[in-house]
């Protein structure tokens, strides 16, 4: 792709980031449900990651967080008055359901989106479509307000094509990019990896614990949708087990880069024949690394995260990776990664960063970006201020410092101050990033 870079879009953590134990199947969530968070640092950490990423030589942009609590969401669901008086309301009578319509969890954008780069396409633009997320409540609260964000950054429809959720609820769920990895080598056609853990038309053995949220009917609309060549396509399963251990999202097991591919053996099901298919399409330039059971166990690729690490290729085109500090404290992430690094690979380094606010809900470096490729022409027809230099950096972290808590409760989330220092900041951001109205209290 002759001039294209990859750009990761990191979402902002949001004023509300809590540790609300809302996901099953994601065990750091369920783990450090009721712990109080600290919104403030969690900020600052995704700042800083984005910072050290952009340091690297690596294309950086950010993506706005979500309005929390949603009271549009609760004035839906019968709740009545002013925005005082719905959150009141909804806090006597079911507070699960307020730390629902509170979740910060728009902050993993590896969730908002897939996305098909210009190069790949049937028409030539630049094809990304808002994940419906249709498994989790507190989840399928984002679609709407990611498909408003997209539609502001990329608003030239000669270039770009942003699409709406996909239709149809759980028979079409979309967890995003977390389930979808597209591989490339030169003079070869790209791959489209699009995983799923169930399938709703069709019997396929699904795991036993927890639940599988992508659908095999969502991974081929998406590339449908997105005009790919079905030969540039593959639909591998996610093993039931993966999922039964803690890997609700294909990140959690594999991760993916341009030549590059690491995963662990219970990551897809017919991993071998996966594999052979993926040699055969991208040619001898194509490398893997496998992970067994016996050297990583999935418990502690579970809970280190060295698969929900970023790959990035650097300005000289060697790659490194950008993994949680947890995977340098755990013995067999550590020994894994070092092995990488190790091997014939274009991996040439591992850098450990402290993401602790964001793995304590069971999101690492890799849940915190979108990954979009744009061309010259393509970067230059986005007018909203959102790529990544220092300028911004320091507005964004100022930004954080005046409006964002140290301290959140579960408790706290009915305080009605939240709610209004939440939507005064967000409403400050989109100035600050150039978006226009994308939320709903601004319009």
């Amino acid at each position: 792709m002759p001039d294209a870079r990859e750009y990761n879009f990191d979402g902002i953590v949001g004023p509300t980031h809590n540790y609300g134990g809302l996901s099953p199947g994601n065990v750091a969530s369920m783990t450090h449900g009721g712990d109080v968070s600290n919104p403030r640092d969690a900020a600052l950490q995704g700042l800083e990651k984005m910072r050290f990423v952009a340091s690297l030589g690596v294309g950086q942009a950010v993506l706005p967080p979500h309005p929390r609590p949603s009271l549009k969401t609760l004035r839906a669901l019968g709740f009545r008055g002013s925005d005082e008086e719905v959150i009141a309301g909804v806090a006597r009578e079911n507070e699960h359901l307020l730390r629902l319509v509170s979740s910060a969890a728009a902050m993993w954008t590896a969730n908002a989106a897939t996305h098909a780069p210009s190069s790949d396409t049937e028409d030539g633009r630049m094809h990304i479509t808002a994940a419906n997320l249709q498994q989790m409540f507190h989840r399928v609260l984002e679609g709407e307000t990611t498909h408003a964000v997209l539609a502001s950054i990329f608003a030239d429809a000669s270039r770009f094509a942003v699409h709406a959720p996909l239709p149809g609820g759980g028979q079409f769920a979309d967890e995003g990019a977390a389930n979808h990895t597209r591989l490339a080598t030169p003079g070869h056609k790209a791959v489209h990896l699009f995983a799923w853990g169930r399938a709703v038309w069709r019997e396929v053995p699904g795991p036993r614990k927890f639940p599988a949220r992508q659908t095999e009917e969502g991974s081929r609309a998406l590339a449908r949708l997105h005009r790919l060549d079905p030969a540039q396509c593959l639909f591998p399963q996610q093993t039931p087990e993966g999922i039964d251990a803690g890997a609700f999202h294909t990140d959690v097991m594999a991760v993916g880069n341009e030549s590059f591919l690491m995963l662990h053996e219970r990551a897809f099901v017919g991993r071998e024949p996966l594999l052979s298919r993926l040699v055969d399409a991208l040619g001898p330039e194509f490398t893997f690394i496998t992970a067994s059971e016996a050297e990583l166990p999935s418990a502690d690729a579970v809970k280190a995260y060295p698969f929900n690490s970023q790959v990035v290729t650097l300005p000289d085109g060697s790659m490194a990776i950008i993994a949680p500090l947890e995977s340098k404290e755990t013995k067999s992430a550590h020994a894994f990664l070092e092995r990488v690094v190790a091997e014939k690979n274009p991996v040439r380094a591992v850098h450990y960063l402290d993401v602790r606010q964001s793995m304590n809900n069971g999101g690492g470096p890799a849940c915190l970006r979108q990954r979009i490729t744009l061309n010259p022409a393509e970067r230059a027809a986005v007018k909203a201020r959102v790529f990544f230099d220092e300028a911004l950096h320091a507005d964004l972290a100022a930004w954080i410092r005046r409006h964002y808590r140290d301290r959140l409760s579960a408790k706290d989330l009915q305080d009605p101050k939240l709610a209004a220092e939440s939507f005064a900041a967000l409403d400050e951001l989109t100035r600050i990033l150039r978006l226009g109205s994308v939320y709903d209290f601004q319009r």
